[in-house]
């Protein structure tokens, strides 16, 4: 043994080489400094390192694993040098309100390096409560039954009949809780519910959603008074109150904290307290027919009567729409989409100190009560939208691309519509794991506001690239405007849930990774704090944690590139899903040690490099995505017919994984080290890949199963509105594509019977009264056939218009 130990430090090559493949494995393990220590001193023992080396290096280790010595001798100096250069980002009271609003959650795991996903692997997956599913089967497919979408679209609202009972049935009070009247549903039958109603239309969806987005009701449970629950739950509840939440303005739309609506705290002369109100709003649903507008004011108290500063800040207070100055009842033209979207102005409105919401207490604290209920609320009304349109979208098109021919055969047959159709799919799939993984945090009680922020952003995103597919596919008949035009509607909106609940290019951008660096990072959000409290002792926990994060991750990145991924675990798993959970782990590493560099480099520029941080974003979103599938695909007994939906997300997740990490290396210029970055490391990178696209095999087996009348295609599209009543445009199809599947046997025989010449070159529908003679097909079959056709050619039409009601129509 002793010669082994001998010959291996006698070896220079072999030495050093055990030596970095030592030290690799202990920062690999996440080894505490102690370990470190050890290892590091046989090493230098081992080389016969000089006394004085060794001497120095004791000194050191004691110094570095004496907490309160290394605090003391070179914490301080370190605090004393990051304050000095400002290396730290400074964080306003705004964007702070928005980093502690909320709560972190899966995104933790992702960003630490080295996610533990048996842990994420058994996050509630939710399921309606028996009296959310009779809801479902009730109110909402009763609602729906009431609901046309083109009466809609051509009279420019609601019926009178749908909107009164949207208000009997309680949908306006969805979040209400039930004992002020409400229907105290989870976050996932609110999901359900949206998406439902969204298959069928749109305008109807968004106005069912907005009340119980954020609004007076939502600000209300979470932080009104008593008597403001008591008095306003129960008649918003009913749709005895419409609310509206004004909140953007001509000069504040993303950046929401540079409100310029004033309030003004005054003595009245009765001796009590006022305050009185000015603004201007734009883009505020149900404004014009609202009788209580939730407004964002910044309250300042020049006389200090509230004793809390004259710049109080950003409040809520709720002003009823009869108040003397307030005016309503203009509209915007949202894309011609027909919903209430308002402008509403205020001069001189006066209310008591009471409207505020909560009271006393709720002055000053409108950011954070906004900046908390959409950390929750971006994770579920736009994304079911986003869902429902998809499922739509899939049952629409995948019926179309079986009943429409050309040349003799199904377009759904031919490769062209194949790649769109699969993507359609495969998208649809990744909605609603995301939909699903993320209401299961939302019913917990949970506010991730980094992941809902990835919710709205991805969800709306994949929505427009679904519902272009679909239009592509679906060609003239996309395009031509009626009652049997299923998606124009959502094409034509679809930029409107890209527009809302914050913008998608500063929700990427800003809010993703700008926000989540510092909210999901470990330690980083520590610094800062610790920083600015002047606290020595928590900014030396951060900031050496930190140290041993970015070696950590740093060994883990190099480790598992190196490997492929295969030094990494993986959970209990289906076999063919193991290595993507161990691509993912290199994947965190790497963006681990990445976001780092980025930290470390650019510091607070950082969060004004936004091409390099959306691209962070992209991979974290990605992560999520991918953990999505993984998940769903569990939580569903992994099902062997729905691998092809799984791989196909999995490795379109992997490549835009590897995508974003390319376009970092490429663009992020660290001082001094650009040259590693954009040449060897991005050299190895894109050698080493961590993902392709998609083959051609999973998109095919994607389509195909889409194309049968099947589990796959009803699980894939469930919880939308299918209608059964003869003349609905849906029905047609459905009836049309189960009919075309039926009689493609009895076309096959036709088919065999020309290619064996028993029949001449004709078409199919040319030869069926031969064929029944010769006795290539029965009765029943010619019978089919004929009665096929009819259907088809009946579900293909669109709709036209005489010149007066066209303009009718378009008035």
């Amino acid at each position: 043994m002793e010669s082994i130990y001998g010959l291996f430090w006698t070896c220079p090559g072999t030495a050093l080489l055990g030596s970095l493949i030592g030290l690799l494995a202990v920062g690999f393990l996440g080894s505490p400094l102690i370990v470190w220590t050890i290892a590091l001193a046989i090493i230098l023992v081992g080389f016969h390192a000089p006394v004085w080396l060794l001497a120095i290096f004791a000194v050191v280790m004691v110094i570095f694993n004496i907490k309160p010595l290394r605090a003391a001798v070179v914490t301080k100096a370190v605090m004393t040098l990051f304050d000095k250069l400002g290396f730290l980002p400074k964080i306003s009271e705004t964007e702070r309100a928005a980093i502690d609003a909320g709560t972190v959650w899966v995104e933790k795991d992702l960003f630490s390096g080295k996610p533990d996903f048996k842990k994420l692997m058994q996050e509630p997956y939710p399921q309606l409560t028996a009296e959310e599913q009779a809801f479902m089967n009730g109110p909402v497919e009763e609602l729906c039954k009431k609901i046309d979408h083109w009466e809609i679209w051509k009279s420019r609202k609601l019926s009178e009949d749908a909107f009164n009972y949207i208000k009997k049935e309680k949908f306006l009070g969805m979040i209400i809780p039930k004992e002020y009247g409400g229907l105290g549903f989870s976050a996932l039958a609110h999901s359900e519910v949206i998406m439902k109603i969204s298959s069928r239309s749109l305008s109807t969806a968004i106005t069912v959603m907005v009340p119980n987005s954020l609004g007076p009701a939502e600000l209300l449970v979470h932080y009104g008074t008593d008597e403001q629950k008591k008095f306003y739950l129960p008649r918003l509840a009913s749709g005895e109150e419409i609310p509206c939440f004004g909140l953007t303005e001509p000069t504040a739309g993303s950046d929401a904290g540079s409100i310029t609506s004033s309030g003004t705290v005054f003595k009245g002369t009765d001796g009590k307290l006022y305050i009185r109100l000015n603004w201007n709003k734009r883009w505020i649903t149900l404004a014009a027919i609202s009788t209580c507008i939730g407004l964002a004011f910044r309250l300042r108290d020049p006389e200090g009567l509230l004793g809390l500063g004259e710049d109080i800040g950003i409040t809520c207070a709720l002003i009823p729409s009869k108040t003397p100055g307030v005016v309503i009842g203009r509209r915007h033209d949202p894309l011609g989409t027909p919903f209430y979207n308002c402008p509403t102005q205020g001069k001189d409105v006066v209310v008591p100190l009471d409207a505020v919401v909560g009271g006393k207490d709720g002055c000053g604290k409108g950011w954070l009560m906004l900046t908390e209920c959409l950390a929750a609320g971006r994770g579920i009304s736009l994304p079911a939208q986003a869902t429902g349109g998809a499922k739509l979208a899939s049952r629409v098109v995948s019926a179309h691309s079986v009943i429409r021919r050309q040349f003799g055969v199904s377009i759904g047959k031919f490769e062209g519509v194949e790649e769109p159709l699969a993507r359609l799919g495969a998208s649809t799939y990744l909605l609603e794991a995301m939909r699903k993984y993320t209401l299961g945090a939302l019913d917990q009680g949970l506010k991730p506001s980094v992941i809902t922020a990835i919710q709205k952003y991805y969800s709306t995103e994949m929505g427009r690239k679904g519902i272009n597919d679909a239009m592509d596919i679906m060609g003239g008949a996309g395009i031509s405007m009626g009652p049997r035009n299923l998606l124009a509607e959502i094409y034509i909106a679809t930029p409107i849930g890209i527009t809302v609940e914050g913008a998608n290019i500063m929700t990427r951008t800003l809010i993703i990774f700008g926000q989540g660096a510092l909210r999901a990072h470990p330690f980083a959000y520590a610094e800062v704090k610790a920083m600015d409290a002047k606290d020595l002792k928590a900014f030396d926990t951060a900031f050496w944690g930190h140290v041993g994060h970015i070696i950590r991750n740093l060994c883990r990145s190099i480790g598992l590139s190196m490997s492929r991924g295969y030094l990494a675990s993986s959970p209990a798993a289906h076999s063919q899903m193991k290595r993507y959970y161990r691509r993912l782990q290199w994947a965190s590493a790497t963006y681990a040690i990445m976001a780092d560099i980025a930290m470390g480099a650019l510091g607070g520029e950082l969060k004004l490099r936004e091409k390099i941080t959306g691209r962070f974003a992209d991979i974290l979103a990605n992560m999520y995505m991918a953990t999505s599938v993984l998940r769903r695909f569990e939580a569903e007994g992994r099902r062997e017919e729905d691998l092809a939906f799984v791989h196909y997300n999995l490795k379109s997740c992997m490549s835009e994984i590897q995508k974003g990490f390319d376009g970092l290396f490429d663009n992020l210029k660290v001082p001094g080290l650009r040259w590693f970055f954009k040449g060897w490391i991005g050299s190895w990178s894109r050698i080493n890949s961590m993902g392709s696209q998609a083959s051609d095999g999973w998109s095919h087996a994607i389509s195909s199963a889409m194309l049968q009348d099947g589990s796959v295609r009803d699980r894939l599209t469930q919880g939308i509105f299918l209608p059964t009543k003869e003349g609905e445009q849906l029905q047609r199809l459905e009836n049309a594509f189960s009919m075309t599947l039926k009689a493609e046997a009895a076309e096959k025989k036709v088919k065999k019977a020309i290619r064996d010449g028993l029949l001449p070159k004709k078409k199919v529908a040319m030869l069926l009264d031969e064929a029944r003679g010769k006795n290539v097909i029965t009765e029943e079959e010619y019978k089919l056939i004929q009665q096929t056709d009819t259907v088809r050619y009946d579900a293909i039409l669109v709709d036209d218009f005489s010149e007066e009601q066209y303009h009718a129509t378009h008035s």
